[in-house]
């Protein structure tokens, strides 16, 4: 029904932003990942999903239109509200939650606050074909690039940096070059930490 909304950002908050359009004030519940993109000034646009439920109609704000569409294929798990998928788009990068699937991580979906093993192993079963048709991801360079992130995430906890902060610097190596060796992600990581 809304598809996005476009006005003047009033209030900013890390799980929220209010939007005025011509004089009606928009609240949109927001990951950490779309605060994080939201540039400081007047004007922002935020692509939108409605949630309605009898005793409420929510808006969710996404900088993204990929990040719109990984939440609205979370939201269609069963088991998997709208808040648990903000949080996982909150704790994850959208394309850290579409790798996961992709290449069967339960692991990292499971490392997400209030998701079990069974409701991990459920989103990668209900999910993995439809991330793999609509990104077109291959699944052989899914996993060898997960096989490599891992491999060079383990040698620079072993180095003693911090697992979050290593991971951070490895994904932007991996996002500028996907088909990066283990050697050379830890050597690009290094001088970004």
């Amino acid at each position: 029904m809304i598809t996005h909304i476009k006005g003047r950002l009033v209030e900013k908050n890390p799980t929220d932003v209010v939007i005025d359009c011509d004089g009606v004030g928009y609240l949109l519940h927001i990951s950490l990942h779309t605060f994080s993109l939201i540039p400081e000034g007047e004007m922002l646009q935020l692509y939108t999903h409605l949630q309605v439920k009898e005793d409420s109609h929510t808006l969710f704000g996404f900088a993204e239109k990929s990040e719109r569409e990984i939440f609205r294929l979370l939201v269609s798990v069963s088991g998997i509200g709208a808040s648990t998928a903000r949080t996982m788009l909150s704790s994850l990068h959208p394309d850290q939650v579409k790798e996961a699937i992709a290449s069967n991580d339960v692991a990292t979906i499971q490392s997400i606050k209030g998701i079990g093993i069974k409701t991990a192993q459920r989103v990668i079963i209900d999910l993995k074909d439809k991330i793999l048709k609509v990104y077109n991801i291959d699944e052989v360079s899914v996993s060898q690039s997960n096989t490599n992130k891992n491999e060079a995430l383990s040698a620079l906890e072993t180095l003693g940096f911090n697992r979050k902060l290593a991971e951070k610097a490895i994904d932007k190596v991996l996002k500028e070059n996907p088909k990066e060796t283990v050697e050379n992600i830890i050597k690009q990581a290094l001088k970004n930490l």
